[in-house]
């Protein structure tokens, strides 16, 4: 059972930059692609970026691409989500996620779940 947990999260100001980490345990890190989401009260969970199981190939949604990286240290067990020139609408939890078999942007394509780390950008 592959436990995941977020780190890196904080209150920040628009325009900062933050680097979210997520540690992995419990299971072969290297065997699941991972991927990033954000979650704000009364909305879905939305799908920010993945990268494949070697790290190789990764993707950003448009919606954050140019400001966000994911990338990942298999031999750290671990994920990172860089976020730069951050905005008040970046405001949400922010999940990490694992992926044994599939490679996809829809929250249900992942089976594992952090407890989310919460970032806030004030303007």
């Amino acid at each position: 059972q592959l436990q995941l947990v977020e780190s890196g999260g904080g209150l920040v100001q628009a325009g900062d930059s933050l680097r979210l980490s997520c540690a992995a345990s419990g299971g072969a890190f290297s065997g699941y692609s991972m991927g990033w989401f954000r979650q704000t009260p009364g909305k879905e969970r939305e799908f920010l970026a993945r990268t494949t199981k070697s790290g190789e190939t990764s993707y950003v949604a448009d919606s954050v691409k140019g400001r966000f990286t994911i990338s990942r240290d298999n031999a750290k067990n671990t994920v990172y989500l860089q976020m730069n020139s951050l905005k008040p609408e970046d405001t949400a939890i922010y999940f990490c996620a694992a992926a044994g078999r599939t490679y996809g942007l829809r929250a249900g394509d992942y089976e594992y779940w952090g407890e989310g780390t919460q970032v806030t950008v004030s303007s």
